[in-house]
Order: structure tokens, then C-alpha cells, then sequence
């Protein structure tokens, strides 16, 4: 089994690069626009995967070893082969695949050239409750922040204000202005605490109520 190899690159295509090792020169499959863009004669390490079967042998090689761990589950998978596992890593990384599967969202695999509605709904269920057991899926799998419920009444209040005829920069920064000083969190309170401000007679503010004055 060849786990690795270490050489120079000889020459390199989108999803391959051949790598001389002790003068032979392998040719390793890898995930196209990633280890391909190594130029030659540079130095290339390469974490790998050598597939057998009847006609052939082929090594397929990765960057890292988490693509390689990813590479393994994912022949594991009925109905996907060596060539759309690497498919999947051309166009994912392991982190979005990981995401991927613990949202039990196959969206991301359909996109994959190959990689059939069916396909893709098999290796959301199939990865799930094995994948995130890889060393590195907590790391992925980032915990959304929870929204602020603030933010959409300030959104809502800045949109008012600006319906009203204030400058949309002035009534962003009345409406933080006014969050700041401690103004009430309801819609009604901050959009009086912002107008408060506005017309306050802020140089900003008195520029804006001369030209709706003008105006009318």
C-alpha cells in the first residue's frame, strides 16, 4: 500500500500531476484545480490512496489528510467510485462536506458534475453519524450564531426613517446612535429616539431637513 509520496513534479493537468520518486514517475490522480496547479519542478507532498482492480492500479492523492479521510468514506458510499468521490473533493472541501452532512443537506453534492439527485441524497444519509467522527468535524461544523432580534426592528426603523426622507447614511447612524444612548429595543421607541436625534440640530441633520425644506 502506498500511503504517500514525496517528489518533484514532472508535469501536471486539471486532476493529475505526475511525480518523479526515486527516478519513476507516478501519476497520481488528485482533485482538479488543487494539487494540479503545482508547477513543474516543484516539490509536492502527497497523502495517497492506491485503488486496485482487475485492469488497472490507479493512486489518487490529496493535500491533506483530511481530504483523504473524506476520500475514504466517500467510496465507501454505494454507487460512488474513486472518480466521483474525487469529483466531490474537486468541487467541496472537507469542511463544506462535513457541513453538508450534519445539515442533512444534499444540495451541495447535486451541484457536483456526475453526482445524480439520488446519488447525493445516498451520501448525505450514508456519511451521517461517520463523518462527523473525523478528527477534524468539530472544527467544521461551526455553530451558528443566533440572530439578533435587534436587527430587524433597527433595519426596519432605518427604512422608515429614510421613507420619511432622511439620507440613508444619517438614518443608520441615528438609528445606532440612538441603540447606543439606550433607547427602547420596540420599533415604536427607537424610530421616536432616532427622529429625536435627527432633529435635534446635528450639522448632518439640519443639512437634511434644509433640503426637504427646499424641496418643498
Amino acid at each position: 500500500m502506498i500511503a504517500s509520496i514525496r517528489g518533484r513534479v514532472m508535469s501536471a493537468g486539471a486532476g493529475w500531476v505526475v511525480v518523479e520518486v526515486g527516478g519513476v514517475g507516478m501519476r497520481v490522480e488528485v482533485p482538479s484545480g488543487r494539487v494540479s496547479q503545482a508547477a513543474p519542478g516543484e516539490d509536492v507532498a502527497l497523502h495517497t490512496s492506491l485503488i486496485v482492480r482487475e485492469d488497472s492500479l490507479t493512486l489518487f492523492g490529496f493535500a491533506t489528510p483530511e481530504e483523504l479521510e473524506v476520500f475514504g468514506h466517500l467510496i465507501a458510499v454505494s454507487g460512488v467510485g474513486p472518480r466521483s468521490a474525487l469529483g466531490v473533493l474537486s468541487a467541496l472541501t472537507p469542511g463544506q462536506i462535513v457541513r453538508a452532512v450534519a445539515a442533512e443537506d444534499e444540495k451541495p453534492f447535486k451541484q457536483v458534475s456526475g453526482i445524480g439527485p439520488k446519488t447525493a441524497k445516498l451520501i448525505a444519509v450514508s456519511l451521517a453519524g461517520k463523518i462527523q467522527t473525523l478528527s477534524f468535524a468539530e472544527e467544521a461544523v461551526e455553530p451558528e450564531a443566533p440572530a439578533d432580534p435587534g436587527d430587524g426592528v433597527a433595519e426596519s426603523v432605518q427604512i422608515g426613517l429614510v421613507g420619511l426622507g432622511w439620507a440613508e447614511s444619517e438614518a443608520a447612524q441615528a438609528v445606532r446612535d440612538a441603540r447606543e444612548a439606550g433607547a427602547p429595543s420596540d420599533q415604536g421607541g427607537l424610530l421616536r429616539a432616532a427622529l429625536a436625534l435627527l432633529q435635534s440640530g446635528r450639522p448632518g441633520a439640519r443639512g437634511a431637513a434644509a433640503g426637504r425644506s427646499a424641496k418643498r
